[in-house]
Order: C-alpha cells, then sequence, then structure tokens
C-alpha cells in the first residue's frame, strides 16, 4: 500500500476536526483544530490514521489545541527462530508442567503432616486454578483491548522455579497498537485484574473448603520444630477461611495447593493493583494523575513493598521504571472520564483487601 500524500492525510483530518490552520515540515504535519467534543473525534482520526501507518498526537498549547501527523516507524523484519504463536504455546506448556509438578509435591507436603488427598488429583486441580486465574487475567485484558480496537499478542506465561519457590511468574501479553487516550488505557489496564480477581475469589473459597485444621497439639509440635511456614494472608483470604469455619488467630491451617493457588491470585492481585511503574495499577494512576504523580506514586509503591518484605520485586519495579516510566496516550490532553476515576476508588480497596498483611498486624 503506498503512502498517503499530504493532500490526503488533510484530507481525512479536515473531514473530521475544524482546521484553523496547518503547518508542514519534511518528518510532521501539524493541525491547529477547533472543536469542543475533539476526546471522541481524535479517537476516530487516530484509528484511520493508524491503519495508514501513520499515527497523531494531541497537545495543548498556548490555548491552542494542536493534532501533530508523523509516520510510524517500519517494522523490524529480523530473522526468528519461533514465530510468535509457537513460542507462547512452547511457554505455555511449560508453565502448565511446572504448575502440575509443584502441585503434587506441595501435596505430599501436606500429606507428610495431614492427609488431604491424591497428589497427582490435587496437581490437576491445582493448576487449573493458577493457570485459570493467570489466564483469565489476561483474557480480560485481550477482551478490553479488542473492544477498542488494539492489536495484542496472545498471553506469554512465564515459567518460574517449581517446588522450591513459585512454578510460574505470571503472564503478559504485548500491545501491538496504540493507546489512544487516557480512558482506553485506564480500561485495559483495569480489566485483568478485575477478571483474574473473580476466580481467586472462587478458588479461596474452594481451597479453604480442601484445607484441613491442625489440632493445637500437633500446631504446637510443628511451629516448635519450625515445620510450619506462615504466609501473610489477605484481607479476602481470612474471609474464604471465615466463611469455611476456618478463621482466627487461633486456627492453624494447612494449606492446600488449590489454596495456595487462591493465595498467589491475590498476591498477584495486589502487586499488579500498585500505581507503580508499567504494572495494571501503575498505568491507571497514569491515566488519573499524569506523568508527576504517577512517578512519584511508584516510588511510594516501592516503599510498601519493602515494609512488606517483598523486596525482590520493589527493586525490580525501581530498576526498571528508571528506564521507562510509563505509556503516555495519544490524546493526553482529555482528562479520564468521571465514572472511571470513582471506580479507581474501588481499585484501591481491592488492592488494600488483596494486601498481604503481615501475621503481627492480625487481631490476637
Amino acid at each position: 500500500m503506498s503512502e498517503p500524500t499530504q493532500e490526503q492525510v488533510a484530507a481525512i483530518v479536515s473531514s473530521i476536526f475544524d482546521v484553523r490552520d496547518v503547518v508542514v515540515t519534511l518528518e510532521k504535519m501539524e493541525f491547529e483544530v477547533s472543536d469542543p467534543d475533539f476526546k471522541e473525534k481524535f479517537v476516530t482520526l487516530a484509528q484511520k490514521l493508524e491503519a495508514l501507518r501513520l499515527v497523531c498526537f494531541l497537545n495543548r498549547s498556548g490555548g491552542r489545541l494542536l493534532i501533530q501527523v508523523n509516520r510510524l516507524p517500519p517494522e523490524r523484519m529480523g530473522f526468528k527462530y519461533l514465530s510468535g504463536a509457537w513460542l507462547q504455546r512452547i511457554l505455555f506448556g511449560i508453565v502448565v508442567a511446572f504448575v502440575m509438578v509443584d502441585g503434587f509435591y506441595r501435596t505430599l507436603g501436606a500429606n507428610s503432616v495431614i492427609f488431604i488427598g491424591d497428589p497427582f488429583d490435587f496437581a490437576i486441580l491445582y493448576t487449573v486454578s493458577l493457570v485459570g486465574i493467570l489466564g483469565i487475567h489476561e483474557a480480560g485484558h485481550l477482551v478490553a483491548a479488542r473492544i477498542h480496537r488494539i492489536r495484542t499478542s496472545w498471553p506469554y506465561f512465564i515459567p518460574g522455579i517449581p517446588v522450591i519457590g513459585i512454578p510460574t511468574f505470571g503472564a503478559m501479553i504485548q500491545s501491538r497498537g496504540l493507546t489512544i487516550n487516557r480512558d482506553i488505557l485506564f480500561d485495559v489496564a483495569i480489566a485483568g485484574p478485575l477478571a483474574g480477581l473473580a476466580i481467586a475469589v472462587v478458588v479461596s473459597f474452594y481451597g479453604a473448603y480442601t484445607s484441613p485444621v491442625l489440632d493445637s497439639d500437633m500446631a504446637q509440635y510443628l511451629t516448635e520444630n519450625s515445620q510450619l511456614q506462615r504466609l501473610s494472608d489477605s484481607v479476602l483470604m481470612q474471609a474464604a477461611l471465615f466463611a469455611n469455619g476456618k478463621g482466627g488467630p487461633d486456627v492453624e491451617v494447612i494449606m492446600s495447593p488449590i489454596l495456595f493457588a487462591a493465595w498467589l491470585g491475590f498476591l498477584i492481585t495486589f502487586l499488579n493493583l500498585l500505581p507503580a511503574w508499567q504494572l495494571d495499577g501503575g498505568h491507571m494512576a497514569r491515566a488519573l494523575f499524569g506523568q508527576k504523580i504517577h512517578r512519584i506514586a511508584t516510588y511510594a509503591s516501592v516503599a510498601v513493598l519493602f515494609i512488606l518484605q517483598y523486596q525482590v520485586m520493589a527493586i525490580f519495579i525501581l530498576v526498571f521504571s528508571m528506564r521507562n516510566t510509563s505509556v503516555r496516550p495519544l490524546d493526553d490532553v482529555s482528562p479520564l472520564s468521571r465514572n472511571r476515576k470513582y471506580l479507581y476508588i474501588i481499585v484501591i480497596v481491592i488492592a488494600i483487601l488483596c494486601a498481604p498483611v503481615p501475621d503481627s498486624i492480625w487481631p490476637k
């Protein structure tokens, strides 16, 4: 397809906006426009120009509303050993295998204390639960991106370290389209954590049901011999335990692999909702507050992670945020819509409910 001429670009912009002035250089075209309803019209313009391998930015300068049109950089055509689809399938297969192995050995560990069930059966349920939480999380992003006509890759599942660590470090998708405004940036970001959280809540209730309670003598013996590893529970995890009659400070529960999958799901949701870097919460904070406050929120999130003793994650965010702070939408002039601002309050509440609260904070 031949590149559009300057006359064709001007005609497209003029068909959508009232153009007051045009400045043309070798590198770009800049249009001064006048329109009170520019937010939705700019979405239409950006989608039309992207189909022509052009990108536009909306800026405000000296009281003037300016649309800058540039050519998109050429796509890199390098030699690939594996296509993206095959790489995603292989990574997914590795993660499933790692989660199965991890679930099998976690069940053996629980059975060494108190019998909870067949290791192979629990490994399957654990795999469906954990991969399901991650998969639905990414599916939420995909659906929101499709609604806003943003091209993305299929999820890349990231293998972890089974048995001695965690079997997966989550999943991610790559955006292959342009984020047009703050509303779209917010929608795509929030869809993943909400979708994954819904599955994590369901898994937590079933996981609590499959997790046995230790009698006080056995719990004391295992604690004195350092055979019980305590994990910081979230409010939602405690709610699932209470709903199954297993909550409270004096109750020791052996966490089944399914309950551990829910615990990871809540942790992943909490981490993703932090207003930091390019996490989902970071995109939401960038859409609501802008770049400057988002940078401050990133440092505050790092401090929170250090307090909760997640130092590795804190250092990871700190290092990578110095290189690439945030995503800038093409239209960084239009504010986030009012309803989405209210929704962000719910996001903060969810993050608090999913936060891993140290055991010392829970009432005794």
